[in-house]
């Protein structure tokens, strides 16, 4: 009984907000998880540079329409969904990842809402709860699942720390050498050798 939790954003698809920074100019939103461990300080300042520069849900939305999974990444879940149960934890909102889901074929996702005013204006964010990936790995734990976890940024080290076994997909120079107890893959192939590879050492473990 294994379950394969991967982050989104980075792994699956490319980031969002740097994306949108592209698309709009703005070099301040390329500011990501990569960059800032301290999630609530990275949407205060993201939130504010959108009020400043008045851009708001629908002109974040037009640029995700835009987007599509990284290549390969629809073959490579439909191929890991019938060996494994797997479960998208992101840090990511409800209202950016709908299109980005029906392109690959509904997978599970856990992540967040978003808060807009009538003018589509970002006020808030609401997180599904504090360190949702972590916690959802040690759910998962609790009901008896042996979890591999796969991701590329800091927000993702505490659920590699807590499933039995966990992999860096892309990530940056800074997470490596951060955290070097992690195998780092950097293509499709290499991450479901490593999913493979950790499934046989962790199956009989207590």
């Amino acid at each position: 009984m294994q379950i394969v939790c991967l982050d989104m954003e980075g792994v699956l698809v490319p980031e969002i907000w740097i994306a949108f920074a592209e698309r709009t100019g703005i070099p301040e939103l390329r500011r990501t998880t990569r960059d800032e461990p301290d999630y609530d300080k990275l949407m205060k300042y993201r939130l504010n540079i959108l009020r400043e520069h008045k851009l708001g849900l629908p002109d974040i939305q037009k640029v995700i329409a835009g987007m599509g999974p990284m290549e390969g990444c629809v073959e490579f879940l439909d191929s890991l969904r019938r060996e494994y149960q797997v479960v998208i934890l992101s840090d990511t909102f409800y209202e950016f990842a709908k299109p980005l889901m029906e392109q690959m074929n509904q997978p599970t996702l856990f992540c967040h809402r978003l808060e807009a005013d009538a003018d589509g204006m970002l006020v808030n964010y609401h997180l599904r709860m504090p360190d949702q990936k972590r916690h959802a790995v040690e759910a998962f734990k609790s009901l008896n699942f042996k979890v591999i976890a796969a991701g590329d940024s800091y927000n993702d080290t505490a659920m590699l720390g807590a499933a039995h076994a966990g992999i860096l997909m892309h990530p940056p120079e800074n997470v490596v050498r951060e955290f070097p107890q992690y195998p780092v893959v950097r293509d499709y192939a290499s991450l479901r050798a490593e999913i493979d590879k950790a499934a046989a050492r962790i199956k009989d473990w207590n």
